[in-house]
């Protein structure tokens, strides 16, 4: 449905084992004769948040996958994958976290570095945290993996039970929503580009996941998925030999520069690329620029 906007990637599926199909991408692709899949190389596994798909990666995957293998899932609920209901689907960061595992398992994914956004800064860690041995490095855009009081109020109200599902479900005002506040590029975010971002989510049971993502912010210790998360920042200093790349759109009011500081307090030698014309879209405000930043951090020696 995307082909003409640079989404023209073979689907996959794993079937997970309640018999749900998750979609990835699976780059280059293995089926198309003379394509040789690198797979000894560090595969790029590319994990997205809230309200996006795999489509956000296009660009990366359509340049990096020439020197490595890109891999970029859909949640449950996302994208191309199923879309079930509540009651198939918990919707919760440990199963989400259980879903990659799964994932990187049946692919056999090793030396793998993480490149993840929004919410799949949790998820790839709370991955990382379960099978470290088969992770290399780090790199995350406008993201989080440890605990924060920084919600902002736009994000709080979408929580309210009844505005927050109406709203999200019934207007699709969190995608949207995210499309007009969270970019500084229009010239990027084209019509086109913008259609194509929505097209999952073009009723009221596909828009669920979107409802549940907000639902599942963990803001205090009652949360079913605080523990979860905690969990995931007291892992963070075992990785803090790894290297990392932090690169940051500094307009972004969600995952502001506050959270690029705390990052910073868990691998202070991190690589730093601060996009300051870039908002939480930062994929889309400046492509390029972040093409470039990876480009860099993959030529530095390993430490």
């Amino acid at each position: 449905m995307t082909s003409h906007l640079g989404y023209s990637f073979a689907s996959h599926y794993l079937t997970l084992p309640d018999g749900l199909r998750c979609h990835y991408v699976n780059e280059p692709n293995a089926n198309v004769p003379g394509v040789d899949v690198p797979e000894n190389q560090s595969p790029l596994l590319m994990v997205h948040g809230n309200p996006t798909w795999s489509y956000l990666w296009r660009n990366l995957i359509t340049h990096f996958a020439d020197r490595f293998r890109c891999v970029a899932l859909d949640h449950i609920g996302c994208g191309l994958s199923d879309k079930p209901d509540e009651d198939e689907y918990p919707f919760t960061l440990q199963r989400r976290i259980d879903d990659l595992v799964h994932l990187i398992e049946h692919l056999d994914l090793k030396n793998i570095t993480l490149i993840a956004h929004d919410w799949g800064g949790a998820v790839g860690m709370g991955a990382a945290t379960r099978l470290p041995e088969r992770f290399k490095q780090f790199v995350f855009l406008n993201t989080a993996a440890f605990r924060s009081p920084n919600c902002p109020l736009r994000i709080r109200l979408c929580r309210l039970p009844i505005f927050g599902r109406l709203a999200i479900q019934g207007l699709n005002l969190f995608a949207r929503g995210t499309l007009a506040m969270a970019s500084a590029n229009r010239k990027n975010l084209t019509p086109e580009v913008r259609r194509a971002y929505l097209a999952p989510y073009n009723s009221w049971n596909n828009r669920l996941a979107v409802y549940r993502f907000v639902q599942d912010i963990p803001l205090s210790p009652k949360h079913p998925s605080y523990e979860t998360l905690l969990k995931i920042e007291e892992s963070l200093p075992r990785f803090r030999e790894h290297r990392v790349c932090l690169i940051w759109g500094m307009l972004d009011w969600c995952f502001s520069p506050e959270f690029l500081k705390q990052f910073l307090q868990f691998f202070p030698e991190a690589e730093v690329y601060r996009v300051e014309r870039a908002h939480h879209l930062v994929l889309e405000d400046a492509p390029d620029e972040v093409i470039a930043a990876l480009e860099s951090f993959f030529k530095m020696p390993t430490r």
